[in-house]
């Protein structure tokens, strides 16, 4: 979600692997090179080390002499990535919550403060900026973390939100007042450097959410 734009080869891993996660390129969908190519306007050796790299992140399957496929979806694949984004993002916020400075401070204000007038909309009825919800919400997970020192727990982390993302995309509901309350709640709690509140309301949120988007896919 972070990542820029500074080379074609990463401006073609960039649109693809948001072209997945938005569910543009449908999971189990074989992702032909020719295809492809006209779609990116991408060279065949840029598009087989893009998904090659999607493959060692888990965004694309690539069995042997098959080619590439959209990695398929499935409850169990998402009751795991949640699991997985609760051990990582929690410890990540715990080591925040210690080393945050003034800094961290001001920046987790601004990004709750983004999150939040965006979140009233949708209260309200306007439901047309989902995408701008997402990333909203992504800057205030990440803003919440992003004193941890680790760029490599910061990393992983992201990569497990992608997924984790992709599923919500998916499915594309809102669970309205209840994920803005926690939003509130994880945001004050971190600011008040309440290290055990604040976990604990991560670990509710995510777990709430898993809740709403398995019960999504069955309906």
């Amino acid at each position: 979600m972070a990542e820029q734009f500074t080379t074609v080869g990463t401006s073609t891993y960039q649109r693809i692997k948001r072209d997945i996660i938005f569910g543009a390129l449908e999971p189990g969908k074989k992702l032909k090179l020719d295809g492809l190519k006209q779609r990116y306007e991408a060279s065949l050796s840029t598009l087989r080390e893009t998904l090659n790299r999607l493959a060692s992140e888990g965004f694309v399957d690539a069995p042997e002499q098959r080619g590439f496929f959209v990695r398929p979806v499935s409850r169990e694949d998402l009751i795991e990535i949640a699991e997985l984004r609760i051990l990582l993002e929690c410890h990540a916020l715990e080591l925040s919550i210690q080393n945050g400075d003034t800094e961290w401070e001001g920046n987790l204000v601004s990004a709750h403060h983004k999150l939040h007038r965006l979140e009233k909309e949708m209260l309200s009825g306007d439901q047309s900026r989902k995408e701008d919800w997402k990333r909203y919400d992504w800057e205030f997970h990440q803003a919440m973390i992003e004193a941890c020192n680790s760029s490599n727990l910061l990393s992983l982390h992201s990569t497990l939100y992608d997924k984790y993302l992709r599923y919500q995309m998916l499915v594309l509901t809102y669970r309205g007042e209840d994920a803005v309350e926690e939003h509130r709640k994880m945001f004050e709690a971190a600011l008040d450097r309440d290290t055990v509140a604040a976990c604990e309301m991560l670990k509710a949120h995510i777990r709430n959410g898993l809740d709403h988007t398995l019960a999504a896919m069955k309906a």
